[in-house]
């Protein structure tokens, strides 16, 4: 049995000491990193066509992941009866933030871009803290040679806008940027809904190249397994989350929320389903558009914590699970 680490030294506390995600130790110097996970904050919401804030969002979600740092020597999921997150499935480090130059969109997302190859090149999953969706577009081009990749994508807006304006890498653009990348093989997007997501010829072009669009409806209609019979397997997978695929009833903190969304444990039951089914082969993940200005009860990012966190568990438990 684990042993939790206030049983000798300091209690630590949440609210004590340096607040990396999920209280663990940074790594500053990119050549050196040395874990499973390698936590990147990509805080740029200059893609924002409306609310900003969303670049306060790696700080809130780091904050608020402390909460689940408590005495960490794994997590107890009772009903499935599994302890996650133990040291020897998974280590995890904070290598800091990308360097991004404001209102220079370019400079921003190479900088964005370049940090994930040094990740992955260290043999670290990337777990990418937005910033706006608009960072999606960089962290998986960084992924160059390393497909076949299948993206899902949890969302209330399908994010497949060609160019507006000579706009192509605002956040309305990234999974359409996405799909012209040879690695990328196809996506699920699920959470799709209302208006402002997007114009009929954006849907019919995200069909065209190889996307299955699920509205919320959809996923409460086919249920967990019913939506993972639409993934197609053999390939690895790569899982991109808007916070405002989830409802604002407990996601209000985002600049565009939309009603009618997800509840928690709809996405969770997912993304296991999937860790799960593949074996953990989920190569990466980011969570975007927390902007914690517009939810002053810290809900929003203790959401998008602990989402991320029970994901980790779910991956890296799947990837060594000997009884499988």
């Amino acid at each position: 049995m684990s042993r939790n680490s206030y049983e000798s030294g300091r209690l630590n506390l949440p609210f004590v000491g340096h607040c990396t995600f999920a209280k663990s130790p940074p790594c500053v110097d990119w050549e050196q990193i040395d874990a499973d996970v390698a936590v990147l904050g990509a805080p740029n919401d200059m893609g924002t066509q409306w609310r900003s804030g969303a670049r306060f969002g790696p700080r809130g979600i780091r904050e608020a992941s402390t909460l689940f740092s408590f005495g960490h020597s794994g997590a107890y999921d009772f009903e499935d009866d599994v302890m996650y997150l133990t040291q020897d499935e998974v280590r995890i480090t904070d290598v800091g933030d990308a360097d991004i130059v404001h209102t220079d969109m370019a400079k921003s997302n190479a900088n964005i871009e370049f940090a994930v190859r040094k990740i992955l090149e260290k043999g670290a999953m990337p777990l990418v803290l937005g910033g706006d969706h608009s960072i999606h577009a960089p962290v998986i081009k960084a992924f160059e040679g390393r497909g076949p990749i299948h993206i899902l994508h949890v969302d209330a807006h399908l994010d497949f806008v060609d160019e507006r304006h000579g706009v192509r890498y605002g956040h309305g653009n990234p999974l359409r940027r996405a799909s012209e990348m040879d690695h990328i093989v196809g996506m699920t997007q699920i959470g799709i809904r209302n208006v402002s997501s997007s114009n009929r010829d954006d849907y019919v072009a995200a069909r065209e190249a190889g996307s299955q669009i699920l509205s919320v409806r959809d996923v409460r209609r086919l249920g967990t397994e019913g939506v993972l019979a639409r993934i197609p397997q053999g390939v690895s997978y790569y899982i991109t989350i808007d916070i405002d695929g989830f409802d604002p009833s407990i996601a209000p903190g985002t600049g565009t929320p939309s009603h009618g969304g997800f509840l928690y444990y709809e996405v969770l039951e997912i993304i296991q389903a999937l860790a799960k089914r593949s074996r953990g082969n989920i190569v990466g993940m980011d969570l975007v558009e927390v902007a914690p200005a517009y939810d002053p009860t810290g809900t929003t990012s203790i959401l998008a914590a602990q989402l991320l966190m029970n994901s980790i568990g779910f991956i890296f438990h799947a990837r060594t699970d000997k009884d499988r």
